[in-house]
């Protein structure tokens, strides 16, 4: 138990809470380091600063690092993952033309209408 006083519930609540607050710091300073050492514009000397500053101030330390990076740290995450899903199509050969010639089958053999075929495909149009 973190706090004296026997099992109540105002205790484990607090408990709860500190728990819940740990998780949520913790979740955080992954992010932190993993944005940290994923950038490339940082050098190692900035790198390694950042990491001392983290683990000498930990909770300070991740919030100046969001509060000074959280507009970069969403810009990267949005380019990661635009990347990955571009690899993953190059590896699984998806494309445009495919995903037209799979619908126009189910077109064909009436699993889809008409309208679901249009609108499907203007799905796969935009994405390409």
């Amino acid at each position: 138990m973190l706090f004296g006083g026997g099992f109540s519930f105002a205790n484990f609540l607090m408990d709860v809470l500190t728990v819940f607050a740990f998780v949520i710091w913790f979740w955080l300073a992954i992010s932190v380091f993993s944005d940290l050492f994923q950038r490339h514009d940082v050098s190692g000397w900035g790198k390694a600063l950042w990491v001392i500053g983290v683990i000498l101030f930990p909770y300070l330390g991740v919030l100046v690092y969001m509060i000074a990076q959280g507009r970069g740290m969403a810009e990267r995450k949005v380019v990661r993952a635009q990347h990955a899903r571009e690899e993953l199509r190059n590896v699984i050969g998806f494309s445009a033309a495919d995903e037209i010639v799979k619908l126009d089958r189910l077109k064909q053999s009436g699993s889809i209408s008409d309208d679901e075929f249009t609108r499907l495909r203007s799905k796969i149009v935009k994405a390409a």
